[in-house]
């Protein structure tokens, strides 16, 4: 059996959505990289834990990301709709951050855009009532980057 390289470094936190469903920010180590993952989780009868709907940043893309996040004003009505950050993750790949409306409900998207398809299912959308609870998640997740690391990976 392949032994895997991934290794979770630190779970930051999580914000509960549903009774079933929460998304979760670690910064987590993968062939030798760091990298801080934001996904989604479930937990059901049939099943238990992480879900596609997510997405992996590297720390200088959080370290760029981050202000951006912790400047949104508190109050919704406040946020104007449409990208506020672009950042490079590779050749020809970004995430972008904007804030965008899904089935009638406005939240902070983070999606991966890829420059010969475009936006990407890789990504994930959070309703802008959990933004006081993303801001402190983000916050945290910069303090963690800013500390050694407890292991060598």
């Amino acid at each position: 059996m392949l032994e895997s390289s991934f290794t979770l470094l630190r779970d930051i936190g999580e914000i509960i959505l549903k009774e079933d469903e929460s998304i979760r920010f670690s910064i987590d180590a993968y062939h030798g990289y760091r990298y801080v993952s934001v996904r989604r989780y479930l937990k059901t009868n049939a099943f238990a834990g992480a879900t596609r709907d997510g997405i992996t940043m590297t720390p200088e893309i959080v370290q760029a990301l981050a202000p951006k996040i912790l400047s949104l004003p508190d109050n919704e009505t406040e946020l104007k709709e449409g990208i506020f950050g672009k950042f490079a993750k590779r050749a020809g790949i970004c995430i972008v951050s904007s804030i965008a409306s899904f089935h009638g409900t406005r939240g902070l998207d983070l999606r991966q855009w890829e420059e010969d398809k475009g936006f990407t299912k890789k990504g994930i959308w959070i309703p802008l009532d959990k933004l006081p609870e993303v801001k402190r998640l983000f916050q945290l997740t910069l303090d963690a980057l800013n500390e050694q690391p407890d292991i060598d990976f």
